[in-house]
């Protein structure tokens, strides 16, 4: 008699179909399942429920200036109606049940990318990366609804330019740069110049370093023979120097 039982195991995070005669005969939610199945007529469909990543590669695309590039990016999906998924999908195949949706999600959001691609001169693709994903155009998941299925996410994984735009870009970013740090010496400078002329003022009226002054102009007459020198009043910086 055990033989003629069939026992069905729906795992968690999953929905279950099941077909008697290749008809739809019930919706079995995650559990332990037995049916008596003699002539062996049942088969089960499995669907995952949570989300899922396809990463789709090496997608070659032109920008609005006609420059060849390629990209890779990543579908976050789920199946958000299993009842409408399993109408819209041959999921009796060999490969899978999710094999068919893939590639409805990879061609029309690799249309969609390549539309957004073009718009956009190749000099601010690279620049302007995390915003071409941003988010999922209303119109593509209204399509894929009709088809049970919902993007989560778009991730943009790369880009990759022809090597002589990375040349050029290269060389761009070496005079921003360069320029930078020559502003910044230009700043320091300006910034020098100022401190200076302040002190400059500062020390301009000071009685100390008036007579730092006198001493220093002192020291170098000494240096040339032997001199007399008459002090007067440091108020009024008298120095007489004689032979």
């Amino acid at each position: 008699m055990a033989l003629l039982i069939r026992k069905i195991s729906i795992t968690p995070n999953h929905v279950g179909y099941m077909y008697r005669k290749n008809r739809l005969n019930s919706k079995l939610e995650p559990g332990i399942y037995r049916f008596f199945d003699p002539l062996n007529e049942i088969s089960v469909i499995s669907l995952p429920m949570t989300n899922r990543l396809q990463t789709v590669i090496n997608q070659e695309v032109l920008t609005q200036d006609t420059v060849a590039l390629r990209f890779s990016y990543i579908i976050e999906y789920r199946i958000s109606d299993s009842d409408r998924y399993i109408e819209r999908f041959d999921l009796h195949n060999a490969f899978g049940v999710t094999v068919e949706a893939e590639q409805l999600l990879h061609s029309l959001t690799q249309v969609y990318l390549r539309e957004v691609i073009a718009r956009i001169p190749s000099e601010q693709a690279n620049e302007k990366r995390d915003e071409l994903l941003a988010t999922v155009p209303e119109t593509l998941q209204r399509e894929l609804k009709d088809y049970g299925l919902e993007i989560v996410r778009l991730l943009l994984r790369d880009i990759t330019f022809p090597k002589a735009i990375q040349d050029l870009f290269a060389r761009q970013l070496e005079s921003k740069v360069r320029a930078k740090a020559d502003l910044e010496s230009a700043r320091s400078a300006v910034a020098t110049a100022r401190t200076l002329k302040n002190a400059s003022e500062l020390m301009k009226d000071d009685e100390n370093i008036r007579f730092f002054h006198l001493l220093e102009t002192i020291t170098k007459i000494a240096e040339k023979g032997k001199h007399t020198f008459l002090i007067g009043d440091m108020q009024s910086g008298g120095l007489i120097s004689k032979k």
